[in-house]
Formats: C-alpha cells, structure tokens, sequence
C-alpha cells in the first residue's frame, strides 16, 4: 500500500467516525488551557481535569497567577507530576505573558516555545486548538500510533514525525488529527497491548500486518 492510500484511508475513517474529536483537558479560555496543557506533561488528562478547578478558582488569570510565589501554589499542583517544576514554569510562563506580550499569549509556535515549560509538541497544542493552526502536536501516544500504523516511517524524534505527519496529511484537517491520534493511542492502540481485535484501521495497519504475517507463518 502506497503511503498516501494509507493517509486517505485514515483521514476518512476519522471524518466519518470521528469528526469532532477535541482534546480531553477541560478549559474555558487561553490562559486555562495553557496552563492544563503545561500540567499535563507526564500527567494524564483526568488528574489535570481534578486539579484546574481548584487552582482557576484561585488563580483565574495570567496576572494573579504571575504574583503567586512558589509556597503559595505548589499545594494546588502536589499531586501532579513534577510538580516543582511545573510550579516555577507556571509562575515564570504568567510573568512572561504579562512582561513581554501585553497579558495577550502568543498566536504563534515560534513565539509560543519561548514560554517557560512550553516546548514544541505544547506550542503545537495551543495552536492547533485555540487557532485551530495546521499545527501537528506529537506526544508520546501520536508518536507511537503514527509508527505503528505506518503513517510515519523511521521517525526517531517527534520533530521528525510531525514533517512526516504534515507532509501527508491535508492542512484541514491537520490539528483534527492530532486528537485522532492521542485518542486512539489512549483507547484503542494502547502502548503494552493494542486492541486490534477492535480496531478499524487493521486494513492499513502496518503492525497489525507484520502481527498477521508472524501468525501464519507460525500456524503453517
């Protein structure tokens, strides 16, 4: 199967299926979800969901948040991962907005990066989500379903993976199929052990091939 048949068979089974797929993590505005986004880094989305409620309530804009010191709003974020760090990139990523664009977060990936705790794949997020931006965000569970299923080949780092997912994929639809991705990595392809007895992209699925092969040659 030719790459593009891959990635056509891909873009209309998710249009069809899945359409509105979205993120999981729970926000109202940019400064919330910037802040969801940083927090889950090595953290599920469900724990960030519990922990936002409590922190907005407390610090609802990029201004409080830039006048909380470390003491003051580390409790909020304990039970997430690296919470320390998270703490400092929270603190230093409001003063930032506030300091150097005008309490107005950036529109762009290449000014988005320059916050502290937002890398290359949050940058995309927010882009893609806010902006709705032909912006490919490649975490763990895209990185990984993208391999298997042979929509990227090769791919050593998420940088690399990303140029392969936008080469191929229509710039419509770009920023929708990075939550096809997340959500069946979550669901369906899961790291330890994909459910591809209940998975509809076995037709195109390069793993799951590789698996059947393997099978028949053990059964012959």
């Amino acid at each position: 199967m030719r790459k593009q048949e891959r990635y056509d068979y891909f873009v209309r089974h998710f249009q069809e299926h899945q359409p509105e797929a979205d993120t999981e993590l729970v926000y109202a505005n940019d400064y919330e979800l910037i802040v969801a986004v940083i927090l889950s880094a090595q953290c599920t989305d469900v724990r960030v969901n519990k922990i936002t409620p409590n922190l907005f309530d407390h610090y609802p804009n990029y201004a409080s948040l830039a006048q909380a010191t470390f003491e003051e709003l580390q409790p909020f974020i304990a039970s997430c991962s690296y919470p320390n760090n998270k703490t400092k990139h929270l603190i230093n990523m409001a003063n930032m907005v506030m300091d150097e664009f005008g309490g107005e977060l950036p529109r762009e990936v290449d000014q988005l990066v320059k916050l502290p705790g937002v890398g290359r794949k949050t940058a995309n997020v927010i882009a893609s989500v806010l902006y709705d931006k032909p912006a490919m965000a490649v975490d763990t569970h895209v990185f990984r379903v993208a391999a298997r299923i042979g929509l990227t080949t090769r791919a050593k780092t998420p940088l690399q993976a990303e140029k392969q997912l936008v080469k191929y994929l229509p710039e419509q639809v770009i920023s929708r199929a990075h939550h096809w991705l997340i959500l069946h990595g979550r669901y369906i392809c899961k790291a330890r052990k994909p459910l591809c007895e209940e998975c509809a992209l076995t037709p195109i699925c390069a793993y799951y091939y590789r698996n059947r092969k393997k099978q028949e040659k053990k059964s012959a």
